[in-house]
């Protein structure tokens, strides 16, 4: 009998007790976290030009360092790329996580030597805090899969830089590596779909107890399994019982997931960002992730309804409120200051701190001033399916602001594996779970504004196609829930159904 389980039971209660040092003392654990940051990062280009050395308070901090998102703190990040030390952080950064998506081209996120291990810990400790609540083990003997970017690494004026998932993959610790799988060779295919027809044939015959990525991606994996074995997921592994997500919620994947699996198994959901590992789920009986205060990174808290007017209040860990949304924002020891990572979160506890993800700030509709966030059109989603044969593999939702004729009125795009028997009957469900979700949207449907939503049917594969086509296919992208045009849905709509 191997002894791994047992040791992992042992570790896992020792970092549960760390853990609760600091989780039941946030507000002290936040203000060492902000004292130790401005004293790492006084003598920075960034601390000089905002005066770190009369930096206190958070008050003082507000006065003079203001919230930015990439483009904000880009002359800055410019010169970390160009090589030059001391700007952002102290000395360079290790690491830059490379993404895309902003106006001015590509993200360099910076990964310093003080950041990069919490990625690391955070995501090994999320399985401990798995361990040590449910007391399963067992799972550490067979093989664990993360679906990744690619870990070859790139170099500018001296720095590496790729996907930060690659980038993770260097730090795999060594008692880990005999269970993880792909191959570093498959890891290295650039073509996803080349790249999951690889893994399958690569783990297709190996028992894989853990199987980690974005749900979208990991469907796909688990789509082409069921394929070649002609058989559920959970019978070609039978001891697969762990699935850990992050990125995008899992609930609309989940009838899928278990259908394809054809038995439920245990989720454990991360907050993972280039900018920071935030949360992890440390609890199957509680809602939502534990906040990561003791992470390197100092947060800040908008309300979502007034972001966008001048000067707004900046709350810190100890203001926040249950239930309200928040724009994120924070500064960390990888030389991120007052940053907007454009992520939005609900707080689901106060004692310790739990969030969920709501939303992205800059995907919402809005177009009649409703604004609509991912959270909602997730939820309503889920009340219309309940208690139906409906399955549902991809959605997004835009408005339609000129119809040829008519109101206009919001246009779901769903990707259906079992679709409705009444479409329509489907979208008047739809449509009253959207008005519990959103007061405004409600008011807007009851003045005649708005008609009710139009449900359109996008072919099969038709997102994978739309991400293939903006060369976003696999990796760490995914595809919005809602936005407030319609440049996604016009690319679908060219599809034939």
């Amino acid at each position: 009998m191997s002894l791994k389980p047992f040791f992992a039971k042992l570790f896992a209660k020792k970092i549960y007790r760390k853990t609760q040092l600091w989780a039941t003392n946030p507000i002290e654990t936040q203000r060492k976290v902000f004292e130790d940051l401005i004293r790492q990062a006084k003598n920075t280009q960034f601390g000089i030009d905002h005066h770190f050395d009369q930096i206190k308070t958070f008050e003082d901090f507000s006065k003079y360092v203001p919230v930015r998102d990439y483009e904000g703190l880009k002359t800055y990040v410019d010169k970390v790329v160009k090589g030059e030390e001391n700007i952002l952080w102290k000395g360079k950064p290790l690491y830059f996580a490379k993404t895309s998506g902003t106006t001015s081209g590509a993200k360099y996120i910076p990964l310093t030597k003080e950041s990069m291990p919490f990625h690391i810990e955070a995501a090994r400790n999320a399985i401990l805090h798995y361990i040590h609540e449910t007391g399963k083990a067992d799972f550490v003997n067979g093989k664990m899969i993360f679906l990744q970017g690619s870990p070859i690494l790139e170099e500018k004026n001296g720095i590496k830089l790729g996907r930060l998932s690659g980038i993770v993959a260097h730090f795999v610790p060594k008692y880990l590596q005999k269970n993880r799988l792909p191959s570093w060779e498959t890891n290295c295919i650039d073509d996803w779909e080349t790249k999951v027809n690889a893994i399958v044939e690569e783990t297709f015959n190996q028992n894989m107890t853990v199987i980690s990525g974005i749900p979208s991606w990991v469907q796909m994996y688990f789509e082409k399994l069921q394929q070649k074995g002609a058989k559920p997921v959970g019978e070609i592994f039978k001891n697969f019982n762990l699935f850990i997500y992050g990125g995008v919620n899992y609930e609309p994947y989940r009838a899928k997931f278990e259908n394809l699996i054809e038995r439920k198994v245990d989720s454990i959901e991360l907050f993972p960002a280039s900018e920071g590992f935030f949360a992890y789920q440390d609890s199957q009986k509680e809602k939502g992730m534990l906040l990561l205060l003791n992470s390197g990174i100092f947060y800040e808290f908008i309300k979502t309804d007034e972001f966008d007017i001048e000067n707004p209040k900046r709350h810190t860990i100890g203001k926040v409120e249950l239930g309200v949304n928040y724009v994120l924002i924070i500064s960390t020891n990888a030389g991120l200051w007052g940053y907007n990572i454009g992520d939005t979160v609900q707080f689901t506890s106060l004692k310790p701190y739990r969030v969920i993800v709501s939303g992205r700030i800059k995907h919402y509709i809005s177009a009649f001033g409703e604004h609509v966030i991912g959270k909602e059109v997730e939820s309503a989603l889920q009340e219309a399916i309940i208690g139906t044969t409906i399955s549902i593999n991809e959605f997004t939702v835009a408005p339609q602001i000129t119809p040829k004729e008519g109101l206009p009125y919001h246009e779901w795009f769903i990707e259906f594996e079992n679709e409705p028997e009444n479409l329509e009957t489907f979208a008047e469900a739809l449509d009253n779970a959207m008005r519990k979700q959103n007061i405004y949207y409600d008011d807007l449907i009851v003045g005649n504004v708005l008609r009710k939503v139009v449900v359109t049917k996008v072919a099969k594969n038709g997102f994978q196609d739309y991400m293939k086509s903006i060369g976003k296919l696999g990796g760490q992208n995914k595809i919005p829930r809602l936005s407030n045009d319609r440049k996604i849905v016009d690319l679908l709509k060219k599809k034939p159904i």
